[in-house]
């Protein structure tokens, strides 16, 4: 442990405000408007924009002490912290413009304190458990701003703390870009998906342009080089030519496999709603069979699509990756698994459209927990193209989710890295040489 070290407070270092309380009625759905950043927004080193609330472009210049900048930290100070670690986060970017909402505070560095090393300070372990030692509140835990500042740190030089920063910064930056790289994976899926199969623009084979009397044409866009449409009583709209109507239940099986009460293991890796949020798997718990939850029951197999059937507009789905260890989901997930392994992108893809999510919401009964029945999940009717075409969209989107699965592994190894290696850096166990 390096002693030489001066012991200091977040409130001496650090300038800490708190967010203002934005009228909820003044909120606007504009895209243009600034986003108002509040707790919600934050999970574990990361900002997630969805559902973000948004204040006038206009009247933002009113209130320029709340308007975050890049490498602001920042942190929740309701439910501090979820499952998946700390609510904290560095603002980068592509976060901005946005405002500061109440209840959650922002830190920015001081003369003798770098910023980027502040982020690491925010996202250490000792600061987390002084977080959970201090929190109050049984039906909103929370946490106050002088709370923060008494957090209590040892600061090393200047120096030494942007050399501290440098090395972790680089693993962080690793794993941005990883998560770049797979939005814009997972965009081009989504496009070719509708480009195909909501605008029908899929490729003419060679059979459809020699029946339209252009060989020619053939790999063409079908709809827009004169494809034969028919329209569709059930949907209300025109199809391809010989394309049936039917729902993705014909693909796959529901809920196909679930742990007997007398034949079970001895340990799950469980997986709830709260942690399949929007494609991505945020973390997983380990529990024992005796003391698991009652619901953790559904076994997941690699290619499943899971989607919450409990507050559907949540998001709550994820494609289920490769992995060494069975996965247990909640029973508030529905398990969808492709009959055949060419159905998995068209299966997840149109269980997880924006269309698809839109009814499930809509459907959804129940005051408390508005909820769906797990065969309502994949029971919208559809366009079924043929086998031959859902092959051929397997193979040219296969790899695009296969290169995600493995950015997020990669990005689960650097994060374990990271944390390894975060608090051994901030106490002085490891140094980073010049």
């Amino acid at each position: 442990m390096v002693v030489d070290w001066e012991l200091t407070t977040l409130g001496a270092e650090a300038e800490l405000i708190c967010g203002f309380p934005f009228r909820s009625s003044e909120y606007t759905d504009n895209p243009c408007d600034v986003r108002l950043l509040r707790g919600d927004n934050i999970v574990q080193g990361n900002i997630r924009w969805a559902n973000a609330k948004r204040w006038s472009l206009e009247d933002a210049a009113n209130f320029e002490q709340y308007e975050l900048k890049k490498d602001d930290v920042v942190l929740a100070m309701d439910r501090p912290w979820i499952d998946a670690g700390l609510k904290y986060a560095a603002i980068g970017d592509d976060d901005l413009p946005c405002l500061l909402l109440q209840r959650t505070s922002r830190l920015r560095g001081g003369q003798n304190l770098d910023i980027r090393f502040l982020r690491y300070v925010i996202g250490s372990p000792e600061f987390t458990k002084h977080i959970q030692s201090i929190t109050t509140g049984s039906l909103v835990p929370h946490i106050s701003s002088r709370q923060i500042k008494d957090f209590a740190f040892k600061l090393p030089p200047l120096a030494t703390q942007k050399r501290i920063a440098a090395v972790l910064s680089a693993l962080d930056a690793k794993i941005a870009l990883n998560q770049r790289i797979n939005l814009e994976l997972e965009g081009m899926a989504k496009l070719l998906y509708d480009y195909w199969f909501v605008q029908y623009d899929f490729p003419l084979s060679a059979a459809q342009a020699a029946a339209l009397g252009k060989p020619r044409l053939a790999g063409q866009p079908y709809r827009t080089s004169g494809g034969k449409m028919v329209f569709n009583p059930t949907l209300k709209r025109e199809i391809p030519e010989g394309w049936e109507v039917g729902s993705l239940s014909e693909l796959c099986h529901l809920n196909h496999r679930t742990w007997p009460n007398k034949d079970h293991p001895d340990q799950v890796t469980y997986l709830d709603l709260a942690n399949a949020k929007n494609g991505e798997i945020l973390s997983v718990q380990n529990f024992a069979w005796d003391e698991s939850p009652s619901r953790a029951r559904r076994i997941l197999t690699p290619g499943d699509t899971i989607i919450g059937t409990v507050r559907p507009g949540n998001r709550s789905f994820a494609l289920v990756p490769n992995s060494e260890e069975i996965l247990t989901g909640s029973t508030g997930f529905a398990v969808l698994t492709p009959k055949s392994a060419i159905y998995r992108e068209f299966n997840y893809l149109s269980l997880t459209s924006e269309s698809n999510i839109n009814r499930l919401t809509t459907v959804a009964s129940g005051a408390a927990y508005p909820a769906v029945n797990p065969e309502v999940a994949a029971a919208q009717s559809i366009a079924l193209p043929d086998a031959e075409l859902i092959q051929q969209f397997h193979q040219t989107t296969a790899s695009f989710f296969n290169l995600i699965e493995r950015h997020r592994a990669q990005n689960q190894e650097l994060t374990a890295l990271r944390d390894w290696l975060l608090p051994m850096l901030m106490n002085g166990q490891v140094r980073v040489t010049e």
